[in-house]
């Protein structure tokens, strides 16, 4: 049996914030957990799964007493805003249409793709989808991290790597990748190539340093509320 931890849950409440932030009482807490969800899997659905992939790297989501913000962290603001806003105004009124809330959503740009565990492996899985060599995928993100000022990297992919009949597990690393200590900024990220001969998951370490040494990543770029100018 695996003695494994997922990275990011490892360090909520130490050094890294909660994804979702919001109090509630006891009877509703479950219809807010289910929203939540929800929003996460439209976001997910909507911006990453189908064209153009704006590829979004994390989701949070704040609550006050009368409005739910949700924040986007993607390397292509632009295609989440689209044209004077359009898409994410779209986006917006599809949230508020689904959970009957007024809503605003906050995009913030990554300025280092390189660096963003989950962009990484989105990215890989995009172009194991496109049946690139998986070997030459891996080493090429590795090697644009560890330029970007990377201390350390590791990817795990599993699956029927390159179509073969069994599937098996290819691991590279490069650099340290500190599995336990709290004060490492160790970012992780995860996602599935669905593929004619099956799911490939990608998995991707990225160690950035210790908290508070290593490069910002994300600044606010806009927000839009229900009456918003764009």
């Amino acid at each position: 049996m695996g003695q494994k931890v997922h990275p990011i849950g490892f360090r909520i409440g130490v050094t890294e914030d909660w994804r979702s932030r919001w109090f509630a009482p006891k009877a509703a807490f479950a219809e807010f957990l289910i929203e939540d969800f929800r929003i996460r899997r439209l976001v997910q659905k909507r911006l990453n799964d189908t064209p153009p992939f704006a590829g979004v790297a994390k989701i949070e989501i704040e609550r006050t007493r009368d409005e739910v913000k949700v924040f986007l962290s993607t390397a292509r603001p632009g295609m989440v805003i689209g044209p004077k806003g359009a898409e994410v105004d779209k986006l917006r009124e599809e949230i508020e249409e689904m959970i009957d809330r007024k809503v605003s959503v906050n995009i913030k740009e990554i300025k280092n793709p390189d660096l963003n565990a989950q962009l990484m492996s989105l990215d890989i899985a995009s172009q194991l989808k496109r049946r690139t060599s998986f070997r030459r995928a891996v080493k090429m993100h590795i090697d644009a991290a560890m330029t970007a000022g990377a201390l350390g990297v590791k990817i795990i992919i599993k699956g029927r790597l390159g179509g073969a009949e069994m599937s098996r597990v290819e691991q590279q690393k490069r650099g340290s990748v500190p599995a336990q200590t709290l004060q490492a900024h160790v970012d992780y990220g995860f996602s599935e190539a669905y593929t004619t001969y099956g799911a490939i998951g990608v998995r991707v370490w990225i160690y950035k340093g210790m908290y508070g040494e290593e490069v910002e990543e994300t600044e606010p770029v806009r927000r839009t509320g229900r009456r918003a100018q764009v």
